[in-house]
């Protein structure tokens, strides 16, 4: 018990509610083997997404991670997005240089752009694992 508390206090507590938050996307990164870099500045409003982003850098890959207050509220965006082009059905990709890899799992919804199809599958994997549970 005491190597727990040790551990606890050392690191800011992160809700383990089943829902996703940044500080739980952000641990589960770096467990995943990738740098997060979170970029500073106003984020980008997307097409299609009713929340703004995070956006991070993961090396020369780029990450927009999007957190709902429900999974109901990401539902309704998502039934709506085209998933290969993370846009708006019938919109063009409106992706710098990559085609999207987009990610959802509880009330989170990602959009990785890298030309690395092995990091696309790491990072992918370490978000469908699920968010911390109780």
């Amino acid at each position: 018990a005491a190597a727990k508390t040790g551990a606890s206090s050392a690191a800011p507590v992160c809700p383990r509610t089943g829902q996703w938050a940044l500080c739980s996307v952000e641990r589960r990164l770096v467990q995943s083997g990738f740098v997060p870099r979170r970029v500073e500045g106003a984020p980008p409003r997307r097409a299609g997404f009713s929340v703004l982003p995070a956006v991070y850098t993961l090396g020369r890959s780029r990450l927009e991670v999007f957190i709902y207050p429900t999974e109901a509220a990401l539902a309704a965006d998502v039934a709506k997005i085209d998933t290969l082009s993370a846009a708006p059905r019938g919109a063009k990709n409106p992706w710098p240089f990559f085609s999207p890899t987009f990610v959802r799992s509880a009330n989170l919804a990602a959009v990785f752009l890298t030309d690395n199809p092995t990091q696309a599958e790491r990072l992918t994997l370490a978000i469908t694992a699920g968010a911390p549970q109780p």
